[in-house]
């Protein structure tokens, strides 16, 4: 049998996607596996696990209905139709839901394929200035959907623990009163494990203008997975939007966050930024050694000599210190910038941040800092 099936499937997640419904590649390939395992012999089964797998609330199931009954209803073959939201004419093609039409597994592995691996690598591997606004919805909806697991620090507070190695004399001393005096039985503790808090500088500066939307995005996803996260923009001078980004719906945050910043798009200060946030907010914000992140491509025009001071103290008030710049990854670049040279010696891990790539490699890096030492030695491989 052709691939008629899959293409079928193919069309009918992305006519959903159009008419509104989160139907994600993901989405689609599960689809194309609960066909294979209901087998095509009861509509109704078939109808039932498609709607499962797309239907998240009430006033989706006519939508969803409607296009089940044009992909897969039985009768002749059908015209294409417009959608009216997306402007895109929508194939139907021949209905299949019969018998001796079931999908086979090259049909199943050629829609993975189409749905699911190349779409998510093209999408995964393009630059964030050059999405099209349908690839810049889905790359959104993509870093919302990112699975962060950041690995757990040690606090300074402590829980019991039978399996942990410090003796808790004060809980066995209490235990020695009563009926179970006469046998003291040793209490233990360990410390108790948190997440460790995230402290995040991004640039939106004129030359970050193409990166800092999706860059900003990203910062809007970290508190849900991390613990305690405080975000700061600066271009001339610095600004707090933590609160901004605590709105559930990134857009509406992102609309806080440029009615409230009013440096949008201009100059570049680093070092007075970095200034103005050692002065007045790292005794505030940087308590049970964050992570410090820094988004910016380094353009700066003040003064290397401030910018490497502020940044070895900048370097003192957190754990760890990353750098993240959208042209690091393009071939043949090299740090060359002032501003670079002055603040490399006091970062950790400088990593490239203009595709989604990107950013899951910066997710996998903060997965693994807890477990990793110090790197004081890369310091100065990076400065060199």
């Amino acid at each position: 049998m052709s691939g008629v099936f899959a293409q079928n499937v193919t069309h009918f997640a992305r006519y959903l996607r159009a008419k509104g419904l989160d139907v994600t590649p993901p989405v689609g390939m599960d689809l194309l596996t609960a066909a294979r395992l209901l087998g095509l012999e009861d509509v109704r089964s078939i109808r039932a696990g498609f709607r499962a797998l797309t239907v998240t609330r009430p006033d989706q199931i006519p939508v969803f209905d409607a296009a089940f009954e044009l992909f897969f209803g039985r009768g002749a073959p059908r015209p294409p139709v417009a959608d009216a939201e997306s402007d895109s004419m929508v194939q139907s093609y021949l209905p299949v839901l019969a018998p001796d039409a079931a999908p086979d597994e090259a049909d199943t592995s050629e829609s993975r394929e189409q749905m699911g691996a190349s779409y998510g690598e093209r999408l995964g591997a393009r630059d964030f200035g050059e999405l099209t606004p349908d690839e810049v919805s889905e790359v959104r909806r993509l870093i919302a959907a990112m699975v962060w697991k950041p690995a757990e620090a040690l606090s300074r507070r402590w829980l019991a623990d039978s399996r942990g190695r410090r003796p808790d004399m004060r809980r066995t001393l209490r235990n020695a009163v009563g009926p179970r005096s006469e046998l003291i039985e040793m209490e233990f503790r360990s410390r108790k494990p948190r997440r460790r808090p995230l402290v995040i500088i991004a640039d939106v500066s004129g030359s970050m203008e193409k990166y800092v939307e999706m860059l900003l995005y990203f910062a809007h996803s970290a508190p849900s997975r991390m613990g305690r996260v405080e975000t700061f923009v600066f271009s001339t001078r610095l600004t707090r939007i933590t609160h901004e980004l605590r709105r559930r719906d990134p857009a509406a945050a992102l609309r806080l966050v440029a009615g409230r910043v009013h440096d949008w798009s201009g100059g570049t200060r680093i070092g007075e930024a970095m200034e103005v946030y050692n002065q007045i907010w790292s005794r505030r914000v940087a308590r049970g050694g964050p992570i410090g992140m820094i988004i910016s491509d380094g353009w700066d025009r003040g003064d290397p000599g401030l910018l490497s001071r502020e940044m070895a103290r900048f370097s003192r008030s957190v754990h760890r210190t990353i750098w993240l710049n959208p042209l690091a990854g393009r071939e043949g670049y090299s740090p060359e910038t002032r501003g670079l040279k002055a603040a490399l010696p006091y970062v950790d891990d400088f990593l490239p941040a203009a595709r989604l790539v990107d950013l899951a490699g910066v997710v996998r890096l903060l997965e693994s800092i807890p477990a990793n030492p110090h790197p004081a030695s890369r310091r100065g491989a990076l400065a060199s």
